[in-house]
């Protein structure tokens, strides 16, 4: 298989989403934008239909003094939820994105931090929300009442929304940090941020086919990457609703690309080798896929016949998962590529708009978390600390003065993850500055190393390393089956101990019965999970 440098995919140039938008309607006016589940059955929208929507939608705004507003949106992945962001930006307000799983008084402060003048929920959040503010709130029920109004203003020849004109600089969305380590920030993203981050990752990555969208909206991975991107490729999108429904979406819609965080993939993978386990070819099975890998070095694939099961479960033409947002294995890559699907790991952070770097179909490294996205600066600092510098950098924290000084020196955006830069700019990541422990002898350990041994595991569904007192712990989440297993775990305790010095071993595993706290994510939040006092 051809693993090496190639040229850039070929991406429709543009300057702000808006563009985008008035392009596709334009040229491929009937082509499918949006699929996704409503009361009758399925709703399709085209890209005129999703231009109209929005002109409309926005035009309604405009007629009730929505214009140079902060417009919070708060509910389920909805074509609803899309048409209310772009309507925000296209008006010059701007679009705060809050994540509707939040706590009902973390969400007000997310609110107070974003200054929302202006509320968009879903139904299933109105009106235990409604009860928290005095700002008006909009009931995103009404959505096709909205719609109505402001195609009837439209005919009237109400023009002045259509002619606003977007403003690049102009902050055009607020996006929250996951807070892993400490309470969220508003991250300030441009439309020449967003606009910029779109065109140049996408020379990286091309969709061939529909793609699922799985994660939720007002996580940027969720929503540039998995929506705005493949817009601009003109692909259609099938919009999930509810995670309960992902298996009978991918089934239905057939995806040819996803994009996930780890949590599926290690799901899913999960899920595959129990329904091996349960028909006893797991041995077998270890050695078909040792098979079809030495077949495929020799140019032979015979990966779509002989996984044709494996692949019927994501609806039979997945070929590519982008996966971000967390570190993931590289074990589970080299498997599902086996099996015919390629996982493509990524890597960003909201403050880069977020992607900064992908693995490529035909030029990746396992291991790594891709190479950088074209036309922006990398470098590890002398700490080891992974920086980048370019036009997808967001604006800053929103009125946070302090924080953005902290995390950006001389136009570079400091990561916090530690890593670094081969010679053909890929980037390996090799834990966080901020979760070291650090000894009484000094020595540095970076707990992801021991967090990604123990979850390679079976019996391990999540891990958390720690220091307590000056010694290594681990917290474990088990699967069903070793729930208070002690014995179990003081085994896998000495396995993943064993060849390691002394100081980096694990002194104690402490079992829980539930899961971690996560965040959008999906990543363990550590400051809400580690006891006090460590």
């Amino acid at each position: 298989m051809r693993n090496k440098p190639y040229e850039y995919y070929s991406v429709p140039e543009m300057k702000d989403l808006k563009e985008m938008i008035n392009r596709n309607a334009d040229q491929i006016p009937d082509n499918t934008a949006f699929i996704y589940p409503c009361e009758t059955g399925e709703m399709k929208k085209s890209y005129l239909d999703l231009k109209n929507d929005i002109d409309a939608f926005g035009t309604w705004m405009y007629d009730k003094k929505i214009k140079d507003k902060h417009v919070a949106i708060i509910g389920e992945n909805s074509y609803e939820w899309l048409v209310t962001y772009f309507a925000a930006i296209f008006g010059g307000s701007v679009a705060v994105a809050i994540d509707k799983n939040l706590p009902e008084d973390e969400v007000m402060d997310l609110s107070k931090i974003g200054e929302v003048d202006v509320f968009f929920v879903s139904d299933t959040y109105y009106e235990k929300l409604k009860k928290k503010t005095r700002k008006k709130m909009y009931n995103l029920k009404e959505f096709d009442d909205f719609l109505s109004e402001g195609r009837s203003l439209l005919k009237e020849g109400t023009d002045e929304f259509l002619k606003y004109e977007l403003i690049h600089d102009k902050t055009a969305t607020i996006l929250f940090t996951s807070g892993t380590t400490g309470i969220s920030k508003g991250v300030e993203l441009t439309n020449h941020n967003i606009a910029f981050e779109i065109v140049n990752t996408s020379k990286l990555f091309e969709p061939k086919g529909g793609v699922l969208a799985v994660l939720p909206f007002h996580h940027a991975f969720g929503l540039v990457v998995g929506i705005l991107m493949v817009i601009n490729y003109c692909q259609p999108i099938y919009i999930n609703k509810s995670l309960k429904f992902v298996k009978k979406n991918m089934e239905e819609f057939g995806p040819q690309t996803m994009f996930l965080v780890p949590m599926f993939v290690e799901f899913f993978h999960r899920q595959i080798w129990a329904e091996i386990a349960k028909r006893g070819k797991t041995q077998a099975f270890k050695g078909l896929m040792k098979s079809t890998d030495l077949l495929l070095k020799t140019g032979l694939d015979v990966r779509k016949k002989t996984y044709g099961t494996i692949q019927k479960v994501f609806g039979g033409n997945l070929e590519y998962i982008i996966c971000g947002g967390a570190a993931l294995d590289p074990m589970y890559v080299k498997e599902f590529r086996t099996w015919g699907i390629e996982i493509l790991n990524g890597y960003g952070a909201t403050e880069c708009s977020p992607c900064t770097a992908v693995n490529r179909p035909l030029f990746h490294k396992d291991g790594s978390v891709g190479v950088v996205v074209p036309g922006i600066e990398v470098k590890a600092t002398e700490e080891g600390e992974i920086a980048f510098r370019g036009e997808l950098v967001m604006k800053g924290y929103y009125k946070n003065p302090e924080a953005t000084a902290a995390a950006l020196k001389d136009g570079w955006y400091h990561t916090g993850d530690l890593g670094y830069v081969d010679e053909d700019n890929f980037i390996f990541l090799t834990g966080r500055a901020k979760n070291l422990i650090i000894l009484s002898n000094g020595e540095n350990i970076s707990p992801e190393e021991l967090e990604l041994n123990l979850q390679r595991d079976d019996a391990v569904n999540e891990a958390l390393v720690y220091d307590e007192n000056g010694k290594i712990v681990a917290e474990v989440f088990p699967d069903e089956k070793h729930l208070g297993d002690v014995e179990y775990f003081e085994k896998l305790k000495n396995k993943v101990n064993k060849g390691r010095p002394i100081y980096k071993q694990i002194t104690k595993i402490k079992l829980r019965d539930e899961e971690f706290i996560k965040n959008a994510s999906m990543k363990i939040v550590r400051h809400k999970n580690i006891p006090a006092g460590n």
